[in-house]
């Protein structure tokens, strides 16, 4: 039978990592090598390694369990992940017959060297198209090596396809049914599998298939059946619907967050204006909704008749990032990145960029208004009717948001730029700072917070 109950009581091993190296991520781990001594010990016949943390692998593993449980077959299954994996030299099995992997082909030369050492039937099952080049010809390969290898449909259709057959030729008892999977849930598991297939392919092309993906993503850690030992009852449960509908919640309240942040938009002149013109907006402290937000951004962009892109802009470990989308195939946000250090794809791209640079590509925002009807700005002319503090005259936001600690020191809090700027020649403009900072700063460090507060970087002796 099975190897269920062995996988149970080693569990907890499993959730230390075991002494195979690599911690609680190593799929080398005590509890995996113990489950392989305890099957050459009981001369288990049959092995199968899934693919971690693929969902295609488990539903591969979950067929597996059900074909061998059927027909009582004894058996071993456990998860492969190119984390520290499993060896040719674990599987060194007596009385094995059979190793199957499912969704995996494993490491360079793995199924090839695993067939050479034993004895036992190899047999491989696997999807992706950048792997055919790794696939030796028959002439070439050990004849107890078979690749099930279709870039048309995913591994756990083959699989499923494969295990129903032979079960279907198992020679059951007159008036038994072979079937690999109950009625009630036949349906609702084969409904998931074309979902999990769409994303395996990258077809991205069934209704719903981005809100699938991400309420089942909550699973993910749940994949590996050691430390989970109901994962299978778990799969037989999970219905597209109820995925989709957990998606669909989760997109809804991360728009709604976006939304939030969108009341503050400026235009970027990207590459101070060599590309063109978009609209960006600052999301410092949440930068895990770029991606929504640039999106919209990318929207309003187009509809202001500007370029179709979303600049989101935050700092990251004292760094500037700006995040870029697109919303149309026809636009290549990467060609700024690149330009700047950064990379990405033409519908997402990303880099770092200096403040002072930075800006440069909003200096148009900070001498004239921003003619769309979300967002305004202030010319400070003299400065006597502008806040020094409270009205965004120098940046997309004001200097309070930016500075609030220099607020805080502040003694002129309500303030117009005015009074605290002197002209100087050269156009440079110093700052009376006795007038203005309520600290006892030394001359060197009153002037560099006023240059920071510009977004200016200078080296000067005063």
């Amino acid at each position: 039978m099975p190897l269920t109950l062995l996988l149970r009581r080693v569990n907890h091993l499993a959730a230390l990592g075991g002494g195979g190296g690599g911690g609680g991520r190593s799929f080398r781990s005590d509890a995996a090598l113990e489950a392989l001594a305890k099957a050459s010990e009981e001369k288990v016949p049959n092995v199968l390694l899934y693919n971690y943390p693929s969902f295609s692998g488990a539903f591969s593993a979950l067929f597996a369990h059900l074909f061998h449980s059927r027909l009582n077959l004894p058996s071993l299954i456990l998860p492969f992940s190119s984390v520290h994996p499993l060896r040719v030299e674990d599987l060194n099995i007596e009385g094995i017959s059979k190793c199957y992997l499912l969704d995996l082909i494993g490491p360079k030369g793995f199924a090839v060297k695993l067939a050479q050492r034993s004895s036992c039937e190899v047999i491989v099952f696997d999807h992706r198209n950048s792997l055919l080049s790794e696939i030796p010809s028959e002439e070439d390969r050990p004849h107890n090596l078979t690749f099930h290898v279709d870039i048309e449909k995913s591994s756990s259709i083959s699989v499923y396809d494969y295990f129903c057959d032979k079960l279907s030729h198992a020679g059951f008892p007159n008036g038994m049914l072979a079937s690999l999977l109950d009625a009630k849930d036949r349906d609702r598991v084969e409904m998931v599998l074309k979902y999990i297939e769409d994303s395996d392919l990258r077809r991205w092309s069934l209704a719903d298939i981005r809100a699938f993906n991400i309420g089942i993503g909550q699973w993910r850690s749940k994949l590996n059946c050691i430390t989970n030992p109901y994962l299978y009852e778990q799969l037989l449960e999970l219905s597209s619907v109820d995925l989709i509908s957990k998606g669909n919640a989760y997109i809804s309240s991360r728009q709604n967050a976006a939304n939030k942040l969108l009341d503050k938009v400026f235009k970027v002149r990207l590459g101070r204006g060599f590309y063109g013109e978009c609209l960006g907006v600052r999301v410092d402290g949440n930068s895990d909704l770029s991606d929504e937000i640039g999106k919209q951004l990318g929207l309003k962009s187009a509809a202001a008749g500007l370029r179709p892109i979303g600049a989101v802009v935050y700092m990251q470990r004292n760094n500037l990032k700006m995040c870029l989308r697109s919303i149309d195939g026809a636009t290549d946000t990467s060609e700024v990145a690149k330009a700047y250090g950064g990379g990405g794809s033409p519908g997402s791209s990303s880099f770092i960029i200096r403040m002072d640079e930075y800006n440069q590509w909003l200096t148009a925002n900070h001498h004239e208004h921003v003619k769309i009807k979300w967002e305004s700005g202030f010319e400070v002319g003299v400065g006597k009717r502008v806040s020094l503090w409270h009205d965004r005259w120098c940046s997309d936001r004001s200097v309070k948001e930016i500075f609030p600690g220099l607020f805080g020191c502040s003694l002129t809090q309500e303030d117009t730029i005015g009074p605290a700027l002197v002209p100087q020649g050269g156009g440079f403009l110093f700052p009376p700072w006795k007038n203005i900072w309520g600290v006892k700063a030394p001359h060197r460090v009153a002037f560099f917070m006023w240059t920071m507060a510009w977004g200016w970087i200078l080296t000067l002796t005063i």
